[in-house]
């Protein structure tokens, strides 16, 4: 079994890296492969609304000019996704909503092709906003008919300067325990 995660921060290793490591702790316990894939410095544009997709039909986006097919066939390749995000102007970053909207629709133009997989969202936040950008990424795993586990609380870690949000216990400890049950789901989905 595997998961992959995308970092959709502008940072590289910053507060929204840790928070997914946290997680990928506790999958690796269980014996789950795991992969991080940082989107800073390799720009995904949007969607330009071509619908070859829908057209060819061959799992992949038209526009070949960045890494999403890569990406794409890493989500296709995996039993479980994590899209991690830090909070910016209240809501996830441009680099994974492109992520988001070019993947979401290919999926959907292949069946959904990423259905009955799991799906997470891991938020980095200074203030506010996390909630918001929690549930745009969760919508993408609803809309894809993907599986959310839970945690025991929303996963979201706070912090501002890099490793701030390893100070943050609740936070870490909802990382843990999101690790955990999304272990225990992949295993009932195998």
């Amino acid at each position: 079994m595997k998961v992959v995660a995308f970092n959709g921060s502008a940072r590289k290793d910053g507060n929204t890296a840790t928070l997914i490591r946290a997680v990928f702790k506790e999958l690796e316990k269980e014996g789950i492969e795991t992969e991080l894939v940082q989107l800073a410095g390799k720009p995904i544009r949007g969607c330009i609304a071509c619908r070859k997709c829908f057209e060819r039909k061959n799992k992949r986006c038209s526009v070949e000019t960045d890494d999403l097919n890569k990406h794409i066939k890493k989500m296709i390749a995996a039993d479980g996704i994590i899209l991690g995000s830090p909070v910016y102007f209240s809501n996830l970053t441009p680099e994974l909503k492109a992520l988001i909207d070019r993947s979401g629709m290919v999926a959907r133009a292949n069946k959904n092709m990423l259905k009955r997989k799991a799906g997470a969202a891991v938020v980095a936040v200074r203030r506010a906003g996390s909630v918001l950008t929690f549930d745009t990424i969760n919508n993408y795993f609803l809309i894809n008919e993907m599986i959310i586990p839970g945690s025991s609380y929303w996963n979201m870690g706070i912090g501002r300067q890099v490793g701030e949000v390893e100070k943050d216990e609740e936070g870490m400890e909802t990382m843990a325990d999101l690790g955990k049950n999304m272990a225990w789901l992949l295993k009932r989905l195998r």
